[in-house]
């Protein structure tokens, strides 16, 4: 019995279903190669452990940027490690869906279903994000009725209104968590002269970063190197600060999720001004981006519950039931039938 798959293949982590498992695989999307003979020595965490021991040799690869693959040949291996991982023994091959980006182009959806039939994939399904996304919050996208999606990933936010099994109107910014972590790292230089990791700003964010004023009264110290004597020193940033700093990205999502509301027919942006938004995505996670969007998007705002998982729930429930939504949604096939 084949070990079908369902995989969200994001900007910052890599999630995969397993048919009548559920979710078996979560890491991180980041590739360890050896720098002289360019072999994949490890991926995900066992990566970062790797590059974070300051081996000369390795280097630390993301195969994705803004949601899309520039490296083929790197991603490729590291879906062939992750099918692997996700579908031990030996089995025969796997079909497996797998979501894209809902702007991508042809040339960029066929180099997918490449990567991963040469992974040792036996059919490949793709689907767009926001419709598995709407599944996985167990939204009635079949129904003539309008649904707002808000899906914040590590690179890159889509925004869309999903009715009748489609997407009538969406947004795609290219920004997204680890924007929020650079405008951190970029704060730290700018106004200490001190240079901080991309895992630290990660840390202050998740630490005392928000999208809201929630007067916590939160701070977080950071070890950096000063840029002027090289020294190790430690920042205090408190949580009103790091909101300061990471302002324009938000800002950005903001304006893009306000557009894909106004672009929608008035009947549908009537369904979503009573049923509100829906925050999904790794980035749902920062504290008061709920709050924030409500206000300046006047629409009630649920968070997804696990929204990291959202997407890869959904896309799980299609493979579950492929054959279904592949008439309903004429999703894209290739493989052997």
């Amino acid at each position: 019995m084949a070990r079908d798959l369902a995989i969200d293949l994001g900007t910052a982590s890599v999630l995969v279903y397993r048919l009548g498992d559920g979710i078996v695989f979560d890491d991180a999307t980041v590739v360890a190669l050896d720098a002289l003979t360019n072999r994949v020595v490890a991926v995900g965490e066992d990566a970062w452990r790797i590059i974070g021991s300051g081996s000369g040799d390795v280097v630390g690869v993301r195969p994705l940027r803004d949601g899309t693959f520039t490296e083929f040949e790197i991603t490729q291996r590291l879906l062939e490690v992750v099918m692997r991982r996700a579908a031990p023994g030996r089995y025969p091959k796997p079909r497996v869906l797998i979501t894209i980006a809902s702007d991508s182009s042809a040339v960029e959806r066929r180099a997918l279903e490449e990567a991963v039939e040469i992974s040792g994939a036996k059919q490949v399904t793709l689907v767009e994000e926001p419709l598995a996304a709407a599944i996985g919050a167990g939204l009635p996208i079949q129904e003539p009725i309008g649904s707002l999606i808000v899906d914040i990933g590590g690179a890159r936010s889509e925004m869309a209104v999903v009715s009748m099994g489609g997407i009538v109107s969406g947004q795609t910014v290219g920004v997204g968590g680890f924007d929020l972590d650079v405008a951190i790292h970029d704060h730290v230089r700018d106004t200490y002269g001190v240079a901080i990791g991309e895992r630290a700003a990660d840390e202050v964010k998740r630490a005392v970063g928000s999208a809201f004023p929630m007067g916590s009264g939160k701070a977080a110290l950071v070890v950096g190197r000063e840029l002027s004597s090289g020294n190790t020193v430690e920042v205090r940033l408190d949580e009103v600060e790091v909101r300061q700093a990471m302002a324009d990205p938000i800002n950005r999502i903001i304006e893009a999720a306000r557009r894909t509301l106004a672009e929608a027919p008035p009947e549908l942006t009537h369904d979503v001004l009573e049923t509100g938004m829906f925050l999904m995505g790794g980035g749902a996670l920062l504290t008061g981006l709920d709050l924030l969007l409500s206000q300046e998007c006047e629409v009630p705002v649920h968070v997804a519950e696990s929204p990291r998982e959202t997407v890869v729930r959904g896309a799980g429930h299609m493979l579950e039931h492929l054959e279904r939504y592949r008439t309903a949604f004429q999703l894209e096939r290739s493989g052997r039938r």
